[in-house]
């Protein structure tokens, strides 16, 4: 069976897709604090929004 190179991506159906570079790669690196800063903007939201109905 032999077959021909294909440099397009096979996934793309529509011409204009065929023509478009393949997606980048993206790395997977997260930061260790987003939990911390998501976190503290959670609390910090709902400390303001409770205050402000005693008030």
């Amino acid at each position: 069976m032999t077959r021909r190179l294909v440099t397009t991506n096979e996934a793309a159906r529509h011409p204009f897709r065929r023509a478009l570079p393949p997606p980048p790669k993206v790395a997977a690196t997260r930061s260790g604090d987003d939990d911390v800063k998501l976190f503290l903007l959670s609390f910090a939201a709902f400390f303001i929004c409770f205050y402000t109905m005693i008030a």
